[in-house]
């Protein structure tokens, strides 16, 4: 079968050439010629079948199928909202007449023989070309970067709000993201293809807060609250209220300052580094080792420029502002609290 079909194919060869070299070599010419802008059977251009076409026909038949297509918007959806990224947007272009030359050429391609053996023959080459389309990079993530701004939402972590009596927990709320990353890739490639759909759900992520609700009470094993109207300080323990305890406050003119600290400093049995400040007097500047020379016993909680919170032997001053600043405590109270409470912990005043 093969050496005919071989004989058969030398047969039509060795005629043409005979045809070519008797008389018929202008005849071949012209056809060769006439059919110098037509597409070969077989030619397909970015999978629409052009073969046999002319190069003005495969140019009408690529706008009707690719270029129209392609020209649809992609929208964007979000719930309610829509998000239209135009062919024009996107700086969107197909390269009709790159890909029909591509074609031609290949149409064209090899001998003059070989040529006018598949014109007059009608065979085909399967010629192949891919699409030819190009957009803007930029414009897209810029695109994508106007949905994020109107869609994206910060997480809320959940906080404290301390007053002297109670802490209030507010809330933690998830925020939103839109994923970027993704969405471009999704619309570069809807861009380019004629079949895809053109409306695109918004791809989206959940972002967690830095503090969850179910994370704050962990956050917080400890919160101290000084009421100085009522001479009180308040323990809570993950956000509970564990105790009041009695305590002694600043005198007048050297009130203990107010406002939201944490603990910094904490020591036993801690030395006096008395304050260079007029109410010392001669102890200005020095140090008081323990003993009983210090009005600093047991334990020390520092807070805030020299004021902490400490034991004192002097029970009397509890329920008053007798202090230079500090919050003073019984001494049996002040151990307790010492144990109770870590580095950082919360001090709110009011």
């Amino acid at each position: 079968m093969f050496r005919v079909k071989k004989r058969r194919w030398v047969t039509v060869v060795v005629a043409v050439l005979v045809v070519l070299v008797v008389g018929g070599g202008a005849a071949g010419y012209a056809l060769d010629r006439a059919r110098s802008d037509t597409l070969a059977h077989g030619t397909r251009i970015a999978g629409v079948d052009v073969g046999g076409l002319s190069v003005g026909e495969a140019h009408a038949v690529l706008h009707r199928r690719i270029v129209r297509r392609l020209a649809r918007p992609v929208v964007v959806v979000y719930g309610r909202h829509r998000y239209t990224l135009t062919p024009a947007a996107a700086r969107l272009r197909v390269d009709v007449a790159g890909m029909v030359s591509a074609a031609l050429d290949q149409s064209r391609s090899g001998s003059f023989v070989s040529r006018v053996y598949r014109e007059a023959t009608g065979a085909r080459v399967e010629t192949r070309v891919r699409l030819r389309v190009g957009y803007s990079p930029a414009a897209v993530r810029a695109f994508v970067a106007r949905i994020a701004r109107s869609v994206d939402r910060s997480a809320t972590s959940a906080k404290v709000i301390p007053s002297t009596t109670s802490l209030v927990a507010v809330r933690s709320r998830n925020g939103l993201a839109v994923y970027r990353r993704g969405l471009v890739r999704v619309l570069e490639d809807r861009l380019a293809r004629t079949r895809s759909r053109r409306v695109v759900p918004l791809p989206t992520r959940v972002v967690r807060p830095e503090v969850s609700t179910a994370g704050l009470a962990k956050r917080y094993p400890a919160f101290i609250t000084i009421d100085r109207a009522t001479f009180t300080l308040r323990l809570f323990r993950n956000l509970r209220f564990y105790k009041a305890y009695r305590i002694a406050v600043g005198r007048q003119g050297l009130e203990t300052p107010a406002g939201q600290y944490e603990v910094d400093d904490k020591q036993i049995n801690p030395s006096w580094h008395v304050p260079n400040s007029p109410w010392a007097g001669s102890l200005a500047g020095q140090i008081i080792p323990p003993g009983p020379a210090d009005p600093i016993k047991a334990r020390w909680l520092g807070f805030y420029n020299g004021a902490g919170i400490h034991g004192t032997d002097d029970i009397g001053s509890l329920g008053t502002a007798a202090s230079h600043g500090c919050i003073r405590m019984s001494i049996p109270d002040v151990e307790e609290l010492f144990d109770l409470v870590p580095l950082h912990t919360p001090i709110y005043i009011a």
